[in-house]
């Protein structure tokens, strides 16, 4: 929260749009008329919007100002959903079970919300037959099609054979 607002005296417009505390509006008036209102009710005249013609400002504690401004801020953030990226480690030649379980913990992941990785490792003299990289990618994202849409198409990176799925929001 790196907003700096200015307070009471150091208000530089002549005139302001006034406002209550609740949010209701006084009206133009001049800058001093607002620092008396202020200073009658006990609370500070906060510049809130000084880009506005002319400038908005509330008659409001600065600290209670500071503290709504980061309450709102935290539940903002709580708000906010965090998607992860989670990851299931295949290899070319595996046999099907050892395939389904992973296609089962994937599932796992995307009915969680989760984007998922997967990954077609190869190891040693696996690499002369890269053909099965595509091949293994193409059974991963057909067995996951009806939960999920692929993100990023296989590509290669390195010894590996990588693609993201997203999954598909259900109502």
């Amino acid at each position: 929260m790196s907003l700096q607002y200015r307070i009471n005296n150091q208000i530089s417009a002549k005139e302001v749009r006034l406002l209550r505390e609740d949010g209701t509006q006084i009206g133009v008036v001049t800058k001093e008329d607002a620092l008396s209102q202020a200073k009658a009710a006990g609370v500070d005249a906060v510049e809130i919007a000084p880009n506005a013609v002319p400038p908005v400002v509330k008659l409001i504690d600065y600290k209670k100002l500071l503290y709504q401004l980061a309450k709102k801020e935290r539940q903002d953030k709580a708000s906010q959903k965090k998607v992860d990226l989670k990851e299931i480690r295949l290899t070319p030649f595996m046999a099907q079970n050892d395939f389904q379980v992973k296609i089962d913990r994937g599932r796992g992941f995307l009915e969680e919300g989760h984007k998922l990785r997967v990954t077609v490792k190869f190891v040693g003299r696996q690499l002369t037959h890269k053909e099965f990289g595509p091949q293994m990618m193409d059974r991963a994202t057909t067995a996951l099609a009806e939960i999920a849409t692929v993100d990023q198409p296989g590509k290669w990176i390195g010894r590996q054979y990588l693609a993201t799925l997203t999954p598909i929001k259900r109502k």
